[in-house]
């Protein structure tokens, strides 16, 4: 691991620069995050018998753990009534993965690691931008390592993936739809119920309403920058030529479309899996 809680100057927590909004999305990503063993477990399943990648993968997972629990300790300083335990049974008690999976769910080992370097360019993406839109210096420095964290685990997957691509050779089609049809999964249940379950809401949980509400609060954090840096990945990813006329034509359309789901040209953090 690059870096370890203990690398964190926790007592430069400054409570008059944290927003209540911030807190809220920031218990939602604690508990996306603190679920990266059953990814890492799901991984090592689909790729069994490779055994460089599985080495790889637990490292990973246990860097994602890091991350929630670094999350965690920021929100806990920041609202003391946080109740991490209950919020994170109830989330994996919903949320669960095929860890026993003998073949990816994506189709192929190609699609599967195209759709992980999707989720890392949106973790990536995301903790730039609340990074960017915060004043309070701890949470700043969490996001900042995450950050950093996310774009050397879509080199490590985008790596891999390359090795799958050409014993595998999937038609362009093929890649470009592991990759959009993982970025329109970012509407599904996994962050919208993590942000119900971190916050503890009374109601009955109904997706769209509480997706409406992660979303309201997320995309503020994003700019035009973290959307353009997100979209050149994510063409890198499904092996087309980012700075190409068709990889212009399909940054706008990915910021047109993200414009009309409600934010400023934003990429959403991809849920973990």
């Amino acid at each position: 691991m690059s870096w370890s809680l203990n690398d964190i100057r926790w007592d430069d927590f400054d409570r008059s620069k944290v927003r209540p909004e911030l807190i809220r999305i920031a218990k939602a990503a604690c508990l996306v995050e603190h679920n990266g063993g059953e990814y890492g477990a799901y991984l090592c399943s689909v790729f069994r018998d490779d055994a460089a990648f599985c080495e790889a993968a637990r490292t990973w997972a246990r860097e994602e753990d890091q991350h929630g629990q670094a999350l965690r300790r920021w929100v806990e300083m920041a609202d003391p009534t946080f109740d991490f335990e209950t919020a994170f049974a109830r989330f994996t008690a919903k949320i669960k993965l095929p860890t026993g999976a003998d073949r990816s769910v994506r189709g192929s080992r190609t699609a599967e690691l195209i759709s992980r370097c999707v989720v890392e360019v949106g973790t990536s993406s995301y903790y730039s931008a609340l990074h960017d839109g915060t004043e309070e210096p701890v949470f700043r420095d969490i996001c900042q390592r995450i950050a950093a964290d996310e774009f050397r685990h879509y080199k490590l997957f985008y790596d891999h993936m390359k090795r799958y691509r050409d014993r595998e050779r999937p038609f362009l089609l093929q890649r470009l739809w592991a990759a959009f049809s993982r970025l329109q999964e970012a509407e599904d249940d996994e962050l919208a119920y993590a942000y119900y379950c971190g916050n503890a809401f009374r109601e009955p949980y109904r997706r769209r309403k509480f997706m409406r509400a992660y979303k309201r609060t997320a995309f503020a954090y994003y700019r035009a920058a973290h959307l353009e840096r997100g979209a050149l990945m994510v063409l890198k990813a499904a092996g087309l030529k980012p700075q190409s006329w068709y990889g212009r034509l399909l940054t706008r359309a990915l910021r047109a479309l993200y414009r009309q789901r409600g934010g400023d040209g934003a990429m959403p953090q991809a849920a973990a899996a």
